[in-house]
């Protein structure tokens, strides 16, 4: 059989499986889970990421090139590179910025102001990077500091601001912009938990000199499993963080180039001590190895040429249940964004107020008896983290919301998974846990 009819015949294989798997996934309210994110994919994935596979290259290659166009082409940013992971990202964001290789860099020790509502790996990398992060708090609701609160954390030696757009709703990057620029400070978007989201008309990861993204599977789209990209708004910046991402090398070369010479023409021209050495094997800085594959790159362009549809999902079944939970606002502080705003959220978090007569163990727990999955909003307050015990770090002012998030809100999914059969089932298991509690006077 010819190889293309062979090929044909593989994929009409791989439709015919994912289509019966679908079929055996029916909902059935209080038998199955209703998970709160997950990989959510179809047939052209596995299509993708066969074709690849036999393809024989497994390395990043031209499918990685593609994804790294595409997503810059999406998110506006000057270029993009992918990585393994999100928190690889935010790895290589801290390591360029503190980087000999760039001319603007921070010197160790400096200040970066970040809220304490966080994820681990976003204080991680500062940290790993010999600098100090500088924790604010946030307001409810939004899950993300004020401008007044980045305000008051700035110091003479204050360099940069590290913000997420917490569970994807946008900060108001306007004033952070200007307030960054009035002191001289680079801003780096954690965009992990935000792909989609945008801020007066522009989408976030496109505001700082880097973005970070996550394509881990409970994200709002996934490599085959793990995956993240650096976006790059600083093109200073895209041979710096190509270094550190390809183990310190100095060859910005591609696997793409036929030439042996690469992409430089001058592949075997270069010296250490007057010794001829091969570009590849010339070390700028010491570096990772925070690649992902080809196979996962190839699952991401199917992701994100689907990923329309999966965000017009999220926004469908957040506003669902914000009508549905408005009924209960005296118990629960509901989410918000501001005006210029349009989240894509990750998730639908839920505050408990003050003084209500049910602890949020008690109402998750009830929820995971009956199947409905749940999560804290990551650290919560980091600094009470075990992990911060031995670590330099500053709080600016108290973080009073902070605590309340580790204390008192916890979220459920809406991903593109959720369908109308789930969001009644969560609707009606809500009811009866809500139903035998009032807000106490």
């Amino acid at each position: 059989m010819k190889k293309h009819l062979l090929k044909n015949k593989v994929h009409k294989l791989l439709r015919q499986y994912y289509k019966i798997t679908q079929l055996e996934k029916k909902f059935i309210p209080g038998k199955h889970k209703v998970r709160y994110s997950g990989s959510f994919y179809g047939s052209e994935e596995l299509i993708q990421m066969t074709d690849t596979m036999l393809g024989g290259w497994f390395g990043l290659g031209i499918k990685g090139d593609m994804l790294e166009k595409a997503l810059s082409l999406y998110i506006g940013s000057n270029s993009t590179l992918l990585t393994n992971s999100g928190s690889s990202a935010s790895l290589l964001c801290m390591a360029s910025i503190t980087s000999d290789l760039y001319s603007d860099r921070i010197e160790k020790g400096a200040e970066i102001i970040t809220p304490a509502c966080t994820f681990a790996t976003t204080a991680a990398a500062i940290v790993h990077m010999g600098m100090t992060p500088v924790f604010t708090d946030i307001d409810l609701g939004t899950y993300n500091p004020n401008i007044q609160m980045i305000e008051e954390a700035i110091t003479p030696i204050t360099r940069a601001i590290f913000i997420p757009h917490t569970l994807g709703n946008p900060n108001e990057m306007e004033k952070i912009m200007k307030v960054a620029q009035k002191h001289k400070l680079l801003v780096i978007e954690d965009n992990c938990d935000a792909l989609g989201s945008e801020y007066d008309g522009k989408k976030t990861g496109s505001f700082g000199i880097l973005a970070t993204c996550s394509f881990y599977p409970a994200h709002h789209i996934t490599m085959a499993g793990e995956g993240g990209a650096v976006f790059i708004n600083d093109p200073r910046l895209h041979r710096v963080i190509l270094s550190f991402r390809n183990w310190g090398r100095g060859c910005w070369c591609t696997s793409l180039e036929k030439d042996r010479n690469g992409a430089c023409r001058n592949r075997f021209n270069f010296k250490i001590d007057d010794i001829p050495i091969d570009h590849k094997y010339l070390f700028l800085t010491l570096g990772f190895n925070l690649k992902p594959v080809e196979i996962q790159a190839a699952m991401g362009l199917a992701q994100l040429h689907r990923f329309p549809t999966m965000a017009s999902a999220r926004r469908r079944n957040f506003a669902q249940l914000l009508r549905f939970f408005k009924t209960y606002e005296n118990l629960f502080i509901l989410p918000r964004s501001l005006p210029k705003a349009n989240p894509c959220w990750f998730s639908f978090p839920l505050t408990i107020r003050d003084k209500v007569t049910f602890t949020r163990s008690q109402i998750t727990q009830y929820l995971e008896r009956h199947l409905i999955e749940t999560r804290t909003v990551f650290a919560g307050n980091i600094v009470r983290q075990p992990a911060l015990r031995r670590v330099k770090y500053k709080i600016s002012n108290l973080l009073t919301n902070s605590d309340k998030v580790l204390k008192d809100t916890f979220f459920i999914g809406i991903g593109p998974h959720i369908t109308y059969s789930h969001l009644q089932y969560i609707q009606e298991t809500f009811d009866a846990f809500l139903s035998r509690h009032s807000r106490s006077n």
